[in-house]
């Protein structure tokens, strides 16, 4: 299965990572487009000096390690699509391109499934895609989660309770499940 993977899925760390370590087990092709990840490193600025190099660090490695992942938006679908943020026309554009069975999205307004429809896509948020990998194979996703998890504590030098960092990361039904 071909997920294209928005922004919004990409730029939480914690996320990220979870959903680059399910792919890399081999339950997905992940998917996105050079415009999804800048847009990933442009909305790091807010947190500070030097975060926009350490995404741009991450890029670059994330590249190194997919490099079929990156799909470039026809311009005949780019000038065809409208959705009701214009600003997203681009990523189902790269989902059409790519040949993506899916869009990883927490803007569900932006996308409406009528329109991924006759695309022949549809769109779920990253709980459902995580609950629905969990439920086919446990054991991968839960090392995973475990791994993102150790480091998480490692880098941050605390103990984090697995279920509010899931939350955290906008996970709360994977969260509440495990």
């Amino acid at each position: 299965m071909k997920i294209l993977l928005d922004a919004c899925v990409l730029f939480p760390t914690v996320l990220r990572e979870i959903l680059l370590g399910v792919a890399a087990k081999g339950l997905f092709e992940p998917l996105w487009s050079p415009r999804i990840l800048e847009e990933w490193a442009r909305a790091t600025i807010k947190l500070g000096p030097g975060a926009e190099d350490v995404a741009r660090g991450e890029i670059a490695l994330l590249s190194a390690n997919w490099p079929k992942a990156s799909v470039q938006p026809r311009e005949k679908d780019l000038a065809r699509l409208h959705l009701p943020d214009e600003n997203d026309v681009h990523v189902l554009a790269a989902a059409i391109a790519g040949h993506a069975d899916l869009i990883v999205t927490f803007n569900a307004k932006d996308f409406p499934r009528h329109t991924l429809t006759e695309e022949g896509l549809s769109r779920q948020d990253p709980d459902q895609v995580l609950r629905a990998l969990f439920a086919e194979n446990p054991d991968a996703v839960r090392e995973v989660i475990n791994s993102v998890h150790e480091k998480a504590q490692t880098l941050s030098g605390e103990t984090l309770p697995l279920r509010p960092l899931l939350k955290r990361a906008r996970l709360p039904r994977l969260a509440k499940l495990l």
